[in-house]
């Protein structure tokens, strides 16, 4: 009101007020404001820019039947939540236990997830259905992790649970989406012969927990299951066993629940009873038999000189050649590759290669339907492949006379700077049947002057078209190695031009040295340097607790152990029907940082670090994957340097040290 108003201007305003008009106003004030209203939604159906976005998961608000209802067997089972919401994955991540032989159908509609089963229920039996993270708003995509639905066919509910984590035997990765199983019959049989009694998957950290576990003894084990078995009944699956029994127990302990009353001021303190299950920190080794499948891929006979037998996986024995239409007796130079899943014959003789079909029996070892090596024989017709000619050049009028000599291919293998303890290589196209070492020079340069030395070519005893250079190489010194003409002699007749090569080593002021103490572990392990993509460049065995590293080039690198059961020198699988266990890996759960011209000593408790927490985060290649965003929303990086801790790696090491102790 104005304060400037007089009575007599209130009075005469009082005097005309019209109150159809009023009402007739205000009414048309009302429309037009619900419609403008109504228009603006319309046009906005989606939320403001710059708003807050939705984080929060669905919220579980009623089902059919209720959770954790006893003494039903529903074929059918509806669960509603609070917004609209999608599923993710459904087949991979939604698991029932028991398992189901045949999978339960689970489907969204609208702001409903429907379960229906196709089994018939078990009685007396508590079901579990463990969504993972499946359900998601229908917005965002926001999961709502860890939603477990249970439920009974008997009188009460099964509320043990056993959890833990899987690794790979091999390298401690965090092994994602494979079934953990129980059961409690103990016979050894079980896990071949009878689906597991309960299961549960791994998250994406490796992390499992099996829910509503009937109190009872029981073994463990983890599955890759192929062919959806819930068994270990195909050779080729991935598993892992405990070596002991586990018998679930739970405690109740107090814990501080606060009640805020703001972000900043809590309001009060409770003291709640909460259930913790036992064993949760369970670690199961995944590991694969390697007795894989082994037969025939194919026979090729790209280059009319060779035939070669693709295995698919290694052989070790050379198949058995019987020539229909040539004399196979001592007719070619069999050649593994380094993995021996492919042989190749080099065909010495020209009257048998210069033959357009090669007819011929091959015997081998193949895989039968028993999973046992049994020896066929097959007839095969191989048909040669003639490469295009190259179009001649042709001739200039002063090179009538000239003479094109051809040589035998080489690819020498030397680079003009070698590390200290390289050996030059030099790889022929062909087999060598004939080498004159007489033609072989190795001169090393000091000053101005060339002092010839000691050296030999010697054929590796694995790739034999391959041959590398045994001399003792002085570092820091400059070499020049010369193989005269006609040194070597291929299969083909053809002979080697000549090859020259200079190259120096490396001083012994451009590498570091590197001596790992590994405490209690005294010898029948091996220790492995790896790089940033957990591939080993480096390997020495334990010897009296030390393993040593001589000569590396400077830079970052990570460790791993192998405690060598058997002593040959690499990493063993195990195999579930010895009882055996694969060989045990740990790694250094920090860097290791050799600088040029230094000897650094680094002692290592492998023990000193559970084994789920040794694998550094920065060579696992199963990290935990980010909280999906909106592509609106700007994701934030903590620059602060701060760390945080996972469950699997990453972390501090105490007693950790890195020094320069001089050499060793």
């Amino acid at each position: 009101l104005r304060s400037d108003w007089s009575s007599d201007v209130c009075s005469s305003d009082l005097m005309n007020f019209n109150p159809q008009r009023f009402i007739l106003h205000l009414i048309l004030s009302i429309v037009v404001t619900a419609v403008s209203l109504t228009l603006y939604a319309c046009a906005n159906m989606a939320r403001p820019g710059g708003g807050a976005f939705d984080e929060e998961p669905p919220v579980f608000v009623k089902s059919t039947p209720q959770e954790g209802k006893t003494n039903t067997t529903p074929k059918k089972i509806e669960i509603e939540f609070d917004e609209y919401i999608k599923l993710d994955k459904a087949v991979e991540k939604v698991v029932v236990s028991p398992p189901q032989m045949s999978m339960a159908q689970v489907r969204s509609n609208g702001k409903k997830v429907t379960v229906e089963f196709k089994d018939t229920l078990q009685a007396n039996t508590t079901y579990t259905i463990d969504f993972g993270d499946a359900i998601q708003d229908n917005n965002e995509g926001n999961p709502l992790k860890d939603f477990v639905f249970t439920f009974s066919t008997g009188d009460h509910i099964d509320s043990l649970q056993i959890g833990g984590t899987v690794l790979n035997a091999a390298d401690l990765e965090p092994i994602t989406g494979t079934y953990v199983g129980i059961t409690s019959d103990l016979a050894d049989s079980t896990f071949t012969t009878k689906p597991f009694m309960r299961v549960a998957k791994t998250n994406e950290k490796g992390q499992f927990v099996v829910r509503n576990v009937a109190p009872g003894s029981y073994r463990v084990f983890a599955l890759k299951d192929i062919n959806n078995s819930f068994t270990f009944d195909l050779p080729t699956e991935d598993i892992a066993f405990l070596d002991s029994i586990v018998i679930p127990t739970s405690e109740i302990k107090l814990h501080a629940d606060t009640v805020w009353r703001d972000s900043l001021t809590f309001d009060t303190i409770r003291i709640i009873e909460v259930p913790h299950y036992y064993p949760d920190n369970l670690v199961l080794r995944s590991f694969n038999e390697e007795k894989k499948m082994v037969y025939r891929e194919k026979t090729e006979r790209v280059d009319k000189r060779k035939v070669t037998f693709i295995f698919s996986a290694p052989e070790d024995s050379i198949p058995v050649i019987e020539g229909l239409n040539f004399d196979a007796t001592d007719w070619a130079i069999p050649e593994f590759t380094v993995n021996k899943d492919t042989v190749s014959f080099w065909i010495k003789d020209s009257m048998v290669y210069n033959i357009d079909t090669l007819k011929m029996t091959a015997g081998y070892y193949y895989t039968d339907t028993l999973n046992n090596l049994s020896f066929r024989t097959d007839t095969l017709n191989l048909f040669m492949r003639q490469k295009p000619k190259a179009p001649e050049k042709k001739k200039r009028k002063n090179d009538k006379d000239t003479v094109q000599i051809e040589y035998l291919s080489v690819n020498d293998q030397i680079p003009g700077t070698l590390d200290i303890g390289q050996k030059p290589r030099i790889t022929f196209d062909e087999p060598i049947v004939d080498y004159n070492p007489e033609g072989l020079w190795l001169e090393m340069q000091q000053d101005s002057v060339y002092i010839l030395q000691a050296a030999e070519l010697i054929q590796d005893s694995i790739r034999p078209r391959e041959y590398y250079l045994n001399a003792r190489l002085q570092p820091g010194a400059s070499y020049v190695l010369t193989v005269d003409s006609a040194s070597f002699t291929g299969m083909s007749g053809l002979h080697t031009n000549t090859i020259s090569k200079n190259f120096k080593v490396r001083t012994v002021e451009e590498y570091a040295n590197l001596l790992i103490s590994t405490g209690s572990v005294k010898d029948s392990a091996f220790v492995e340097l790896l790089d940033k993509a957990d591939k080993p460049v480096a390997k020495a065995p334990v010897k009296n607790g030390e393993a040593k590293f001589i000569h590396m080039k400077p830079g970052t690198y990570y460790a791993r152990i192998v405690l060598d059961r058997n002593g040959n020198g690499k990493f063993d699988t195990g195999n579930y029907a010895l009882n055996r266990q694969p060989e045990e890996v740990y790694y250094y759960p920090e860097t290791l940082n050799l600088r040029a011209n230094w000897d650094v000593k680094q002692d290592w408790d492998i023990f000193a670090q559970p084994l789920i927490k040794q694998k550094p985060l920065e060579i696992t290649k199963n990290k935990p994957k980010e909280k999906k965003r909106n592509d609106q929303q700007k994701k934030t990086t903590n620059t602060t340097g701060s760390s945080t801790s996972l469950p699997y790696g990453g972390g501090s090491f105490s007693g950790s040290t890195q020094q320069n102790t001089g050499k060793y």
